[in-house]
Formats: C-alpha cells, structure tokens, sequence
C-alpha cells in the first residue's frame, strides 16, 4: 500500500465518551462536526448511538444532513451555525436544530420555520458566536414564546482551569439565563473538566472523544504509521532533501515515507519531527515536502516496512507541539489520501 494507513479505534471513541459523561453526571452529546474531527462522523457517530449518545452536534447544516443519512431518525443533531439563508430545506427535511446566533437568524427561523425545534447560542465574552446581553434582553421574551430546546454559550478558555475568563463566563452565563426552565449547555470537553458548576443539563464534548487535551486521561484514538518506498545508504558528508538542508555527519541509513503535507504533516515540522519504529525513535531529516518525508533509520537493526507517526509514543498533542500548534489542527489537518480504518464497536 503506498499511501499511510490511519487507524481510528471506535472502542477508545466510545471509552471516552462513557468517561466524560461519568465525570459530567449529565447527559453527554457528541461534537462530530468537520467529519468528527477528521476521523469518520459516520463510523464515529454510529458507534456512539450505538452506546447510548442522543446528541450530535455538527457545525453547519450540510453536515447535519449527512449525519442523519448515517443515523437515521431519532437522534438529535445540533448545528452551531444557526440558520443560514437558504438552510430551510434542509433544516427540516433531515430534521435539524439549528443553534440561532442572532435576531436576523431567530427571525428568520421563524418565519421559514414556524414550529420547527430550534436552540439559541448566547455570547458570553468569547465574542464569536451568540447573542450579547443586550440583544438577548431585548429579544428573550419573543424568543422565549418560541419554545426553544436549548440554550448554550460556549467557553473561550476551558482548558486553563485557572483562567479568570471561566467564572466570569460562567456568571454572565447564569446572569443570562437563570430560572427560564430551558435545557442549557456552557460545557464542552475542558468544561466538564473544570467541575459541576459549569455542567448544566447538556455537555458536549470534543476532541476528549478522539484523545486529545485538555482530557489527560484520555485513551488514544489515532494511530497513523507511514509506509517507506525506499531506504538508502548515505556516506558522511552527503546530503538529502530540498536545498541540502540536512548533511550526514556520519554513516547513515535513511527511508522515504509516503506522506507530506499534502497528508496533513506540517512542513513546520522539519527539523522537528520525530517517527518510531516500536521503541525506537527515528528523526526525520531534511524538508518535509509535498508527498514524502526522510527519515533517518540508521539505528535500526533492520529495513522497516513503515514507521509510526502517531501512536503509543507520539501523542496527536505531542505532534502538534512540535509544529507550534494544537491537537485539532493536527487531527482534522490528516489529507484524504490516508487509508483510513476503524476498528473495534462493530466497525
């Protein structure tokens, strides 16, 4: 096979979600939006109702109604974007609840959808999606008599426990929304993990689902190894790559992989990339580049046939360190190409 093969363990999908909402004490949904982080919204989604999850939430209509081909009826599917114009058709056709973002999409919500379930995103000081408190003020009561099925905000710095965005984030949310009697939802995954005040009656967490920060105890969902299409050997004083930019400084032995950034591996990357055959790390040397990255193997007793960029030594988070990034980008940055496969819950 000459392209890497991305492993997604569906059992450790389904683990975390059961930890997460064990640690919630509330109903869990399930953000699988951006083809759950990379990784398959279908095989993901499925296994997830599977175990029990009622809740998806997706970021834009068009997704939702592919997400509902995939789980059928029941299941409630969520869109942080609102109603767009033009979303009606498919809003109500696949059954979606569109998250209002504003007057013009609450306005617009009910007059193309009259009836139809809806949510409200509320802004907390995050400013990016949601109403402020002065528009909530003056819309609430009309909104209100529209029976909305939820109400959330979401946090800007979860992930910081100590951060004082979150309790203020978490008055203003209270502030905002207290005694109305809707279901709320301020907690994705760093939220469940700051404690049961910021809970509520819905979480719906994230990239904790696919093993990534700030859930520590997360079991790892990715397992990416690439395979070589070739290994040479290098004398001292030889160079390897685009614009020489690595030397041999002693007698080397090196492998080409098949992949690059076109497969989501960041040319920032280069000279900070390490692969793993087994326990044994394998620096990559030289410019990543479009299709292939160099890999130095001379410690290796033997040729490989491929080596592990993510998996049990190297972390998705551990990855995106050394690109100056964080675990999502490297998740939903994986390129189209990679063989993908899902194992275990049924795949």
């Amino acid at each position: 096979m000459g392209t890497g093969r991305l492993r997604v363990d569906l059992d450790a999908v389904v683990a975390n979600w059961r930890a997460l909402s064990a640690l919630a004490r509330v109903e869990c949904g399930a953000v699988v939006k951006a083809d759950a982080y990379g990784l398959g919204a279908g095989p993901v989604a499925r296994a997830l109702a599977t175990a029990g999850c009622r809740t998806f939430f997706v970021a834009v209509a068009e997704e939702g109604a592919a997400l509902r081909r995939v789980l059928g009826e029941g299941p409630e599917i969520l869109v942080f974007s609102g109603h767009m114009a033009g979303d009606a058709p498919l809003l109500e056709g696949a059954g979606l609840v569109p998250l209002v973002n504003s007057l013009d999409q609450l306005m617009r919500q009910i007059e193309a959808l009259p009836g139809h379930p809806f949510g409200i995103q509320i802004d907390t000081g995050m400013n990016r999606l949601g109403m402020e408190l002065s528009e909530w003020a003056a819309v609430a009561e009309i909104a209100l008599e529209q029976n909305p099925v939820l109400l959330m905000s979401h946090l800007a710095c979860a992930d910081e426990p100590d951060h004082p965005m979150n309790p203020y984030q978490l008055d203003l949310f209270r502030q905002m929304t207290d005694g109305i009697g809707v279901r709320r939802s301020l907690a994705a995954t760093g939220g469940i993990l700051l404690g049961p005040d910021y809970v509520f009656d819905l979480c719906r967490p994230g990239i904790g689902l696919y093993g990534g920060l700030p859930f520590e105890h997360a079991h790892p969902v990715v397992t990416l190894d690439l395979p070589v299409i070739q290994v040479r050997d290098l004398a001292p004083g030889e160079v390897a790559g685009y614009g020489n930019a690595w030397q041999a400084e002693r007698p080397s032995r090196l492998a080409t992989l098949s992949a690059g950034y076109a497969d989501g591996i960041f040319r920032a990357l280069s000279h900070n990339l390490v692969l793993w055959h087994g326990d044994t790390p394998c620096p990559a040397v030289g410019r990543i580049s479009m299709d292939l990255v160099i890999a130095d193997v001379t410690d290796l007793p033997e040729e490989p046939d491929s080596l592990t960029l993510i998996g049990p030594r190297q972390t998705i988070d551990q990855l995106a360190a050394g690109a100056g990034t964080i675990g999502y980008e490297v998740l939903t940055a994986l390129g189209a190409r990679l063989a993908r496969s899902h194992v275990g819950a049924s795949a």
